[in-house]
């Protein structure tokens, strides 16, 4: 009874949904007709870009002096000004822009990695009757579309299952998730559908089986965001735009307008944060496009102005690839305060988040181990019993700043949409605020618009619609055959080469180091995990990187995969950088300081080491402690109460296995916790107690030991693998 009463009132809601949708979505046969037409004058309209391949940094500074005058000045290098600044160059407008950091440094490399119209805003848009909602939602399902068309190697549908544990549940998601693909039209990139229990589970083995009714898929889009944006950017530069990161606004330029007597903006002090150099840039028109720093620029302009934006923190974490299916995500939609929870496959790992929580703006947001905790305790409530989800799997951890509009009546920052608005001061500068990743070229667009008619600008309607990026014109799914056949790269190289470069991928493989094996031939890896290679290096240099975490973080994604393979890699891609850009030894010292910092800080190595402490607490059975206290005396032959390097090579020379005496350096200062260069019986027990708890995982130390133990008799090899492994 109970059932059918939730059906009928399923339907009852969704009927009326139906109607309001269908209402809201009187114009959408003409719309996808303009956007037919878009692509059409896209296509016609767009002359081919000024620029081969993108000027250097040390050209794009000499145009950025010698310009008497630009049209248009974006300050920013997120997805929305580097937007901004292709929107403006492909309209025919004389644009620069400049960034603080490096492109994608803030929010934008911080993202879920979707490319959505957001399940969750067309809930609230239809529950509230919320038009301002349903626009939002509706643009953003066009833009996932055209950004799926322009950037097909940083970019794929992806189905996203959503378990459904309660009966009543099926129609009503269902009925929610069928107005999503409505709503999308065109758009819609596959058709929903409705699994049963034991579908479900054969495709999320890993699921919670207890009381599940059955699932729900969907389709939305999955991308690389730090190097979509630095498509956006260096497709810009190619069209003509002046780009230059890590060059910081001091302060506005201002001038008096002769009709009016007001003053005006009219461009800015910018400094070369490498180098120290400061000048002018001038520029018609000046846009503020800097996300959660929006309001520091607007208080340039007028140190009196509002606050219109509200920051809000998204933390995610990164987990072993075994942690979800190869292609399928997961939505929790109803976390235990309310919030969303997506848990997805990504680059061969799984990033689950985000969390949604007031915040202080800062250049270096911190994932607190709360976030980290919160998100993990929802990962369990829907993952199987048998799947231990341990604290010591998160491989990386990062907060980014949402840069959300105020809303006054707004009680929190969850119910807050991210709609963009354009906003023009009295002197004239120009800020875009709020908005989503999906939308940055709409956003773009209407900024540009905006000011076209606040400074009388001769130039036509936005272009950027089916306009490729970098490196998607000729990309193929099939590339990276030919770039095993040409070039003699491995398979999985190859196909990270094509995916993370598109038609650009043959460039980075002409650069790449012969191996000296009889297979593969070229591309030494920079950490044998991960499939990137030296080359890359070398070739991000050309894209604009200056620093190491510039390396490690945006022109690679180690940083946001796994913070120990990035660390390890660290020293190789410091010194590849050192050669191709002339560092000193001083400025190599400094940069991997700097790098070992962020991961320390910003991309959560600080929480995961914090697992293991000198005050750590033993909580181990008598049992388990006598058991470890016999595997360690194996190694502590002399009863000292510690073990060496010197200890652990007998052993390790016993059973016939050579190690190199700095990686064995290198696994005991990991268990060192007071760093007296040996490792005592207490820190062992402390290491095997923090393991059993799952706060630590993939000890190398923890796997030799157990492995020598098994095998001092067999005289096998020892295998000590960072990511894996257990007790």
């Amino acid at each position: 009874m109970a059932f059918q009463k939730a059906v009928k009132g399923t339907i009852l809601v969704g009927g009326g949904a139906l109607a309001s949708v269908l209402g809201l979505s009187q114009f959408a046969h003409y719309r996808r007709k303009q956007v037919s037409l878009a692509y059409v004058e896209a296509a016609e309209c767009v002359t081919e870009p000024v620029n081969r391949e993108p000027p250097s940094r040390e050209a794009q500074l000499l145009t950025l002096q010698n310009m008497s005058e630009f049209d248009i000045l974006v300050i920013g290098g997120g997805a929305t000004g580097c937007g901004c600044a292709l929107d403006a160059v492909t309209r025919g407008l004389k644009t620069a822009l400049v960034e603080r950091d490096d492109f994608s440094s803030g929010t934008s490399s911080r993202s879920t990695k979707l490319i959505h119209g957001g399940v969750r805003y067309l809930q609230k848009a239809i529950m509230k009757l919320d038009i301002e909602q349903y626009r939002m939602v509706k643009e953003a399902l066009h833009e996932r579309a055209n950004l799926l068309e322009i950037a097909p190697h940083l970019s794929a549908p992806l189905p996203i299952m959503l378990p459904i544990y309660k009966w009543w549940q099926l129609p009503y998601y269902w009925v929610g998730i069928k107005l999503y693909d409505l709503v999308a039209g065109s758009n819609c990139l596959k058709s929903s559908y409705v699994l049963s229990k034991s579908r479900a589970l054969e495709h999320f083995p890993m699921l919670q089986k207890d009381k599940l009714v059955g699932a729900i898929v969907y389709y939305d889009g999955q991308h690389n965001d730090a190097r979509m944006n630095l498509a956006i950017a260096l497709t810009a530069a190619r069209y003509g735009a002046a780009t230059a990161n890590y060059m910081e606004v001091v302060s506005l330029l201002k001038k008096t307008d002769p009709h009016t007597g007001k003053e005006r903006v009219s461009g800015a002090r910018c400094k070369d944060v490498l180098t120290g150099q400061e000048f002018d840039v001038r520029a018609k028109c000046v846009i503020n496009a800097t996300g959660p720093f929006t309001d520091t620029v607007r208080k340039m302009d007028d140190k009196n102005a509002t606050a219109i934006c509200q920051p809000s923190a998204g933390v995610h974490i990164v987990m072993p690839g075994y942690y979800s299916p190869e292609s399928m995500g997961l939505l929790d939609p109803a976390t235990s305060d309310g919030r969303v929870i997506f848990f997805l496959p990504w680059q061969k790992m799984t990033i689950a988040g985000t969390t949604d929580t007031p915040t202080d703006v800062t250049h270096h947001p911190i994932p607190s181990e709360e976030d980290i905790n919160f998100i993990l305790n929802e990962v369990r409530n829907y993952l199987s019993c048998d799947v231990e989800v341990r604290r010591g799997d998160v491989l990386a951890a990062w907060s980014g700043i949402r840069p959300l509009v105020t809303d006054p009546k707004s009680a929190d920052t969850q119910s807050i949409s991210r709609n963009h608005v354009v906003d023009i001061s009295e002197s004239g500068l120009i800020t875009i605020a709020g908005g989503k990743w999906t939308t940055y070229r709409s956003m773009a667009e209407d900024t540009i618009n905006a000011a076209i008619k606040a400074h009388n600008f001769k130039a036509g309607p936005s272009r950027t619609v089916g306009l490729f990026l970098q490196g998607g014109k000729d990309w193929s799914p099939t590339l990276y055959i030919r770039l095993v056949q040409d070039y003699g790269l491995e398979s999985e190289v190859a196909q990270h080469l094509a995916a993370t470069y598109g038609d650009k991928a043959f460039e980075v493989a002409k650069m790449a180091s012969v191996t000296g094996k009889r297979w593969h031939i070229v591309g030494v890896r920079l950490v044998s995990e991960f499939p990137y290679i030296e080359a890359e290096v070398k070739y991000g240099i050309k894209e604009y990187a200056c620093t190491a975490v510039d390396m490690i973080s945006r022109r690679t994604r180690l940083a946001f995969l796994n913070v120990q393979a990035a660390e390890e890699a660290l020293p190789r891609i410091v010194e590849l950088m050192g050669r191709e850009l002339n560092w000193d030894d001083y400025k190599k010292e400094e940069e991997l300081e700097t790098a070992r910092k962020f991961l320390y800080y910003e991309m959560g190595y600080k929480s995961r080491s914090e697992q293991l402490t000198d005050r750590s607490e033993i909580s181990l059975l008598p049992s388990d402690i006598d058991r470890y206290k016999k595997r360690f005396h194996k190694f502590d032959a002399d009863q000292k109460g510690f073990i060496t390097i010197v200890d652990v090579q007998r052993v390790l020379e016993s059973i016939n296995v050579q190690m190199d005496e700095n990686t064995l350096h290198e696994i005991l200062n990991e268990v060192d916790l007071n760093k007296n260069g040996q490792v005592e019986l207490n820190e062992f027990l402390q290491l095997m107690s923090a393991i059993q708890k799952g706060r630590v995982s993939g000890s190398r130390l923890a796997i030799l030991m157990k492995t020598a133990e098994e095998n001092l008799d067999r005289r096998v090899p020892i295998p000590v693998d960072r990511s894996c492994g257990g007790l």
